[in-house]
């Protein structure tokens, strides 16, 4: 029985060219860190990987990790929303405008109808979900590519979500309340189930974190074991084939679209219903948490359980870029390392490729020799080799002469001198 190469596995391929992906940015980035300032280019560099590891305090750890924890929850759901239209063969990349109409809807929600958590929850979603649609229609019905349909709704919902959530806002300030500062509000919290215990007392930490983490297995049964999902990774594969095959094409685009927008639209509502952040209606450019998800998404091998990983790595450098000297280097620094990685990530195919190839597997001389030579010859049986069977190759029966041109050739003459004779 033919042994299985480990590396041949494609979770252990995209595992390990993650982690190729990984180490190749960051010592990218401590080269770029080096450029600018040797001195300190190692404690910066140890300083963005340590993140909350920085403290000496273990409740200062946990308080911190809790923080991260946070912000993974909207990123994990944003990259869910990337892959998932990915395996469609769709790029959403208005996946920031949907995680903004989320925003949005959740806290209109909050102040408008001053619904409670669940129900706001279910308003972003259908906010996002709606955005995403209207992208796969143009796409389904129209012809026009998602990526120009999805920028162009990206900043449509920014400017919108300004001016409806200015109505909220009080004098002198341009971030909407906290949720916490009135009864009528608080309600909208996410709970936190005891979880901020368990971070020192962190208020933030609660169900957020658990929701997303149910939404990325949610995502991987819902592509790879059941019907539906198989539908719309063949749709992506082969539009045209789809259709042949009965499938519901266009309807499959408008849906899988509609429901990335959906997966964005709560992972806004996980970070502004814990009241861990507030929306500022002066600003004029998307969030960074969309863009982020794509990150997320490939450096998780387009995979949502290794979505979650690869969102908290993200999180975790990205946080852990607050640890710079800024007297040395800029705040957007872990950024830029960000965005090395991010770089990096398209080329986790390649890697993939290679292992595929064979060129990472070693073969031994013998192996190689073996598979490069000739098939041996089969053996010649030789001429004189005595027939078992009772007739010979030519049917001829067995004690009787075969009839050669030259027997016949001489049976001919002696009948016609017989017929001279007469």
């Amino acid at each position: 029985m033919k042994k299985k190469n480990f590396l041949k596995s494609d979770g252990v391929q995209s595992f390990v060219a993650s982690i190729i992906c990984i180490i190749l940015g960051l010592l990218i980035g401590f080269i770029v860190l080096l450029l600018i300032n040797a001195k300190g280019a190692p404690d910066a560099m140890l300083g963005i990987i340590k993140n909350f590891f920085k403290w000496k305090s273990g409740a200062k750890k946990m308080e911190n990790f809790g923080v991260t924890l946070v912000k993974t929850a909207p990123l994990l759901m944003c990259s869910l929303s990337i892959l998932f239209s990915y395996k469609v063969g769709l790029f959403n990349i208005g996946v920031a405008g949907q995680y903004v109409a989320g925003a949005c809807a959740a806290l209109y929600g909050v102040f408008g109808l001053h619904w409670n958590w669940l129900g706001c929850l279910l308003l972003a979603a259908l906010a996002g979900a709606a955005f995403g649609a209207i992208s796969g229609l143009l796409k389904a019905y129209c012809n026009v590519n998602e990526v120009i349909s999805g920028i162009m709704l990206n900043w449509i919902a920014l400017y919108t979500s300004n001016m409806i959530l200015a109505n909220y806002l009080t004098p002198g300030r341009k971030d909407t309340p906290e949720l916490a500062s009135k009864a009528e509000y608080s309600k909208a919290i996410i709970p936190s189930l005891g979880l901020g215990k368990l971070f020192n007392d962190n208020k933030y930490v609660g169900l957020a974190i658990i929701i997303s983490i149910i939404f990325a297995f949610a995502v991987w049964i819902l592509l790879s074991k059941t019907k539906f999902g198989y539908e719309l990774k063949a749709t992506g594969y082969n539009k045209n084939a789809a259709k042949y095959a009965g499938m519901a094409e266009k309807r499959n685009i408008v849906v899988t679209l509609a429901i990335g927008g959906l997966l964005a639209g709560i992972g806004a509502s996980l970070l502004f219903l814990t009241d861990f952040s507030q929306w500022d209606c002066n600003q004029t450019s998307v969030p960074a948490m969309g863009f982020n998800g794509i990150a997320a998404a490939f450096l998780g091998g387009l995979n949502p359980i290794g979505a979650i990983f690869s969102s908290f790595f993200i999180q975790h450098i990205t946080d852990g870029g607050s640890n710079v000297d800024l007297t040395m280097y800029c705040a957007q620094i872990s950024d830029l390392i960000s965005a090395i990685i991010i770089y990096l990530c398209g080329f986790t195919g390649l890697i993939k490729y290679l292992f595929k190839s064979g060129i990472f597997s070693k073969k031994s001389e013998k192996d190689a020799v073996n598979a490069n030579a000739e098939p041996a010859a089969k053996p010649v049986e030789p001429a004189d080799a005595k027939v078992t069977d009772d007739t010979s190759a030519d049917d001829t029966p067995a004690g009787k002469e075969a009839e050669t041109p030259d027997n016949v050739a001489d049976e001919e003459a002696q009948a016609s001198g017989k017929g001279g004779e007469q």
